[in-house]
């Protein structure tokens, strides 16, 4: 599954890195009707992520029924991202 959204990054105290985008609703409720069969465990989800030039790998969380993508600090770096930011998201998951 393949999904493009643009999200305002948010800044959340839970494990490292602190700054997420949030899926959007719609995005949240594609990646839900997979979500069974593309855990790895307590929901969450591995991800291939693209923003801006920068590629790389990482889990969504689940959130509050929806899905928070972390923004590692060296993509942050990279493309410059900082919290309350807009930032274009590419997702690719598979289910297992």
């Amino acid at each position: 599954m393949d999904l493009l959204f643009t999200a305002t990054t948010i800044e959340w105290r839970g494990p490292a890195p602190f700054v997420f985008a949030r899926v959007p609703e719609e995005e949240a409720d594609a990646i839900a009707s997979i979500a069974r069969e593309a855990t790895y465990g307590w929901g969450c989800i591995p991800v291939a992520v693209r923003i801006g030039d920068t590629d790389f790998s990482t889990s969504l969380f689940p959130r509050n029924g929806g899905y928070l993508v972390p923004v590692k600090v060296a993509v942050q770096r990279a493309e410059q991202v900082e919290v309350g930011d807009e930032i274009e998201v590419e997702l690719h998951l598979e289910a297992r």
